[in-house]
């Protein structure tokens, strides 16, 4: 047997001795030295280490030192790389988004994606073709965020305010193989129309507007009767189709792009010039490329963003598509928000899902995570955060009237009707229903033909009633509920801050700027010290040192006070 032959053999065992791989190599003197080394005891290697340890002098020592702890923790952080890369899991912490998240885009080379019992193991690298796309099986995938929770909140007394929590995201394009190829079953209603009233005159005695189609009592309460085929009124009852000739009008050219959205769409909107564009951050360039960005304004909001706006371009700000909005069917700009809010279905008709985000928010995470997270994970098709206080319709209908959200009598007269409906408080009697008030800033959806009723349902409310979504929405939801089975899946708030951000409305952005202060950046990442929408920021160390002198110079100052008192009385 060759001397390589040897090694070789000697490489394979797992119990081999140091000694004998020195004699097989060929040494005389230094297989002896290295038996002699084996056989050393531990005082003696401690003297020979401490002897070299002199011989090359405290400066070269420490250097070697360095460069030895240097090399293990290299070592070991690229061992935890390839052990995390696996896993493809982001945990993202309150408002910091970390690299995994930043990075989370298809990689320059391939990253396995297994599946059991199917042929395909590595994802394609740069761009997919959807039809050629790996697809993940939930049956057959061990999921990297599975046994997450959310730990509970950090106890932090000067910060008593909601909060965001951690949220478990898998990487964008792990999220994207989850996809279902085939749209979610729709419960009993397989086929769904809408209303058209063109040339048709609506009876002014019936409550609602003309855009909605002024729905009698009977229609509306038959709109609720589920069937298999159904045809309701969902706004646009005039004009052609939706965008032309019926409120809430769009250039064709707009429509034609709309129409081509074929997959994701993450829609927002401003009108009245109320809010500020607020630019999605941590958006992979797969998502970019594939998801449609669109923000419907009015004329008065785009001539503001094209006055004061520098990423202005081409009916384009940043990924925002703008798309102005013309022939308003309400005067209140927050009614008509809820036009492209609940209606997006009938805007983007080739649409599978969507995620709406008010104006007042940012969108801090890529919207592929979030379909993973709150719908495919959950295997749900309609996702809405709850309040995070209020949880009863009655309560939220007392806090708007305090706020001065709408007019008090409307409100009264709404709650009035649902309680004569059988509208009763919140308990833990109705769980799984854990809230009937829902943070309604955020929706994400997959569109099929039961969540499109919910939706036009639920504007109809709206449009008959208050603009207060928030009090129509257990109304609608029990309803459809009682028939059917099927509800919307309402996640906790503080999983909802953790991809949003609160932004700075126009009006206070104005002032703060007419004032002297520096208004927040679009690049300016959020600090955990300040909260966003927060008009004070926290005390610096120095005035608080400030606030202790004060405190002891006014105890002596009330140390005379009670003998002033004694003489007095004296």
């Amino acid at each position: 047997m060759t001397g390589a032959a040897a090694s070789l053999g000697l490489r394979s065992g797992s119990c081999g001795s140091l000694a004998a791989a020195a004699v097989a190599v060929g040494g005389g003197r230094k297989a002896a030295a290295a038996r002699g080394w084996a056989l050393r005891g531990e005082k003696d290697r401690l003297q020979l280490l401490h002897r070299a340890l002199r011989l090359v002098g405290r400066r070269r020592a420490g250097v070697l030192l360095l460069l030895a702890v240097a090399s293990a923790a290299v070592f070991c952080s690229l061992f935890a790389v390839v052990k995390d890369d696996g896993s493809s899991i982001s945990i993202v912490n309150n408002y910091e988004v970390p690299n995994p998240l930043q990075k989370s885009v298809y990689p320059s080379t391939t990253r396995p994606l297994m599946m059991s019992g199917n042929q395909y193991s590595t994802s394609v690298v740069n761009k997919i073709d959807p039809p050629n796309r790996l697809h993940l099986s939930y049956a057959n995938f061990t999921h990297p965020c599975e046994g997450f929770s959310v730990p509970p909140p950090l106890v932090d007394k000067k910060r008593t305010g909601p909060r965001p929590c951690p949220v478990c995201y898998v990487s964008v394009d792990q999220a994207f193989a989850l996809m279902p190829l085939q749209a979610s079953p729709s419960p009993v209603l397989k086929n769904l129309n809408y209303v058209s009233e063109e040339g048709i005159t609506a009876n002014l005695s019936n409550q609602g507007s003309i855009f909605g189609g002024r729905l009698s009592l009977e229609q509306r309460n038959q709109s609720f009767n589920i069937n298999e085929s159904m045809t309701v009124h969902c706004g646009f009852v005039r004009g052609k189709k939706p965008g032309q000739g019926t409120g809430f009008d769009i250039m064709d050219d707009d429509l034609l792009q709309m129409e081509q959205c074929r997959e994701l769409v993450v829609a927002s909107a401003i009108f009245g010039n109320y809010d500020m564009i607020q630019h999605p951050r941590n958006i992979s360039e797969f998502s970019k490329a594939n998801a449609c960005f669109y923000m419907f304004v009015d004329e008065e909001t785009e001539a503001y963003v094209k006055n004061s706006s520098s990423l202005y371009n081409n009916n384009k700000v940043g990924l925002w598509r703008l798309v102005v909005v013309r022939n308003l069917p309400y005067e209140d700009p927050r009614r008509t928000g809820k036009i492209p809010k609940l209606l997006l279905h009938r805007l983007f008709p080739n649409v599978r899902f969507s995620v709406w985000i008010d104006a007042k928010l940012e969108l801090v995470a890529d919207p592929y995570l979030l379909l993973e997270r709150f719908l495919w994970r959950k295997n749900t098709t309609f996702a809405i955060s709850r309040h995070y206080k209020r949880f009863d319709v009655f309560e939220e209908a007392e806090a708007n009237k305090a706020a001065g959200k709408y007019d008090n009598a409307s409100i009264d007269y709404q709650i009035e009707f649902y309680r004569n409906e059988g509208l009763t408080h919140y308990s833990p009697a109705k769980l799984p229903i854990t809230s009937d008030v829902p943070e309604g800033c955020v929706i994400i959806r997959e569109h099929i033909p039961i969540t499109n009723l919910f939706t036009c349902l639920w504007f109809n409310e709206v449009d008959r009633f208050t603009s207060r979504d928030q009090i129509s929405f257990s109304t609608v939801r029990d309803k459809i509920r009682a028939r059917v089975g099927w509800m919307p899946e309402m996640f906790m708030d503080c999983e909802r801050r953790n991809f949003v951000v609160q932004a700075y409305h126009r009006e206070l952005l104005e002032q703060m700027i007419a004032s002297g202060r520096r208004p927040p950046s679009a690049t300016d990442a959020p600090s955990r010290k300040l909260r966003p929408g927060s008009r004070k920021a926290p005390p610096s160390k120095k005035p608080s040192v400030k606030r202790k002198k004060e405190k002891k110079s006014s105890s002596r100052r009330r140390l005379p006070k009670p003998v002033a008192a004694g003489l007095g009385a004296m």
